[in-house]
């Protein structure tokens, strides 16, 4: 077989950072001579970027590589690769215990994959990724880590983007930073997404540049931690800084910053965010809980009255600010008064919208050695009363805009029904609800921004009438 008619397809798993992560490697492909597939089926080789977050994120990553293993007894493909986060975080145990992966691959062998895929065609597969501690590549303390020489997926330099887009969608994410420096007692991320480390604004302003030269119309600014964005390079002001540098990209109308966290919000980024045209008033920020002795055990600052604050803040400043968050039911010692006290934040702080998590163990972290578990049914019936409230209210926030006229950013058009939607500013893709447009939508297209009114509500979904 020609070397130049071998086919790849990349299936993606888990956050917009992993999007990144796999237009990255689909770039690198193409540049390398692979074409480029949507389908599994239809490949020589799938790649499949998994999740490695937390237990149902895993599995789900798990039973994709079985699924896109099974199509070697119908379809063209003939081998599976994992990479990503579960394949950085389990490595060899993951290959030994899940043959389906003809290869198991880590960070580090993401810029020479085109070399690994045809090895493992050839029937030569790589021994699988040994994983480590990341945090310990780099060093202790972040102004030293700019010279590192560490893979950080999605961190190119302005003179080598090698991204391609696999959506065609009018909105892109746009990384930042990676890694994480907190110590949040039930999360694995920073040991296999390392150290936090801030790309360099010229870069990330190179990339937005070429996002939009693809027709991209929103900036979706991603990381582990934007609020930690720029400590490494001796500046905490620096998101400040590059966002007036963003929405000046012709061709970019929105930039949207996501992963907040509340313990290092300050005051001038949330000012600069409020101030700069372009920037939209909408606000992901990690609350977790708000039960104080709780999100303390948790390894994390914050209670129910500092966080109504900052909402307060922020709603002063842009009373129609779209805020969302997560949720952790049932961490170690959790009690039936921090439920109740995480009840009252929401029910006073009407976010827009919220994901509510069942805790689970997570290996290597402080909360897997805890011993004061809550027992998985009240975790369970925790979670489903905490989502109960959080439908109603999120459906109530979404009321109160009955009457706001928003800006919506066309994302879809269906064509058998005809039907149109998109998000306002304050709505983050994929999760976070979407405006269905009626009135005189005639001529819209995918990409045009577009004023409506809002007439009514589907749950957390809008629906805006466009006038003539």
């Amino acid at each position: 077989m020609s070397v130049t008619t071998r086919s790849v397809a990349i299936v993606t798993l888990g956050c917009t950072r992993n999007d990144v992560d796999s237009e990255e490697l689909a770039g690198r492909l193409s540049a390398e001579g692979w074409t480029l597939v949507d389908d599994a089926a239809e490949a020589d080789v799938a790649v499949v970027n998994t999740c490695g977050f937390i237990e149902q994120a895993k599995k789900d990553s798990i039973d994709a590589i079985l699924e896109v293993g099974g199509l070697r007894e119908h379809g063209r493909t003939q081998k599976v690769v994992a990479v990503g986060c579960l394949a950085e975080r389990y490595g060899k145990e993951l290959a030994d215990e899940l043959p389906e992966a003809d290869a198991v691959l880590g960070f580090d062998s993401y810029t020479d994959m085109s070399a690994h895929l045809r090895a493992v065609l050839d029937g030569h597969a790589p021994e699988a990724h040994t994983p480590g501690d990341r945090r310990k590549l780099l060093p202790i303390s972040p102004v030293e880590r700019d010279a590192a020489e560490v893979a950080l997926p999605g961190h190119n330099t302005a003179s080598d983007l090698p991204r391609t887009r696999l959506a065609d969608t009018p909105w892109a994410p746009l990384k930042i930073a990676s890694g994480c420096d907190r110590r949040c007692a039930f999360c694995a991320i920073p040991t296999f997404r390392g150290a936090f480390v801030s790309r360099r604004p010229n870069d990330v302003v190179a990339e937005g540049r070429w996002l939009a030269s693809q027709g991209v119309r929103e900036l979706f600014l991603v990381s582990e931690n934007s609020t930690s964005y720029g400590k490494d390079l001796g500046d905490l002001d620096l998101l400040e800084q590059l966002l007036p540098e963003l929405v000046a990209i012709e061709g970019i109308e929105r930039v949207r910053v996501s992963y907040l966290q509340p313990a290092e919000i300050r005051p001038g980024l949330l000012r600069a965010m409020a101030a700069t045209p372009g920037v939209v008033p909408w606000y992901d920020i990690s609350f977790q809980h708000a039960s104080g002795p709780l999100l303390r055990r948790m390894r994390r600052f914050g209670d129910t009255d500092s966080f109504l604050e900052l909402i307060r803040g922020v709603r002063e400043r842009q009373p129609e600010a779209g805020i969302r968050s997560n949720v952790i039911l049932g961490f170690p010692g959790e009690t039936e008064e921090d439920v109740a006290e995480l009840e009252r934040f929401l029910t006073r702080a009407r976010l827009d919208v919220v994901g509510v998590f069942g805790y689970s163990d997570e290996d290597g972290t402080e909360g897997e050695l805890l011993t004061d578990k809550v027992d998985p049914e009240v975790v369970a019936e925790r979670v489903e009363r905490v989502r109960s409230l959080v439908e109603e209210l999120s459906a109530q926030r979404a009321e109160e805009r009955v009457g706001e006229v928003v800006e919506v950013l066309v994302e879809e058009i269906d064509d058998e029904t005809g039907e149109i939607s998109g998000r306002a500013a304050h709505q983050g893709p994929d999760v976070d609800g979407v405006t269905l447009l009626t009135g005189a939508v005639d001529g819209l297209e995918v990409g045009t921004i577009v004023t409506a009114e809002v007439i009514g509500t589907e749950g957390i979904d809008l629906v805006g009438r466009v006038s003539a």
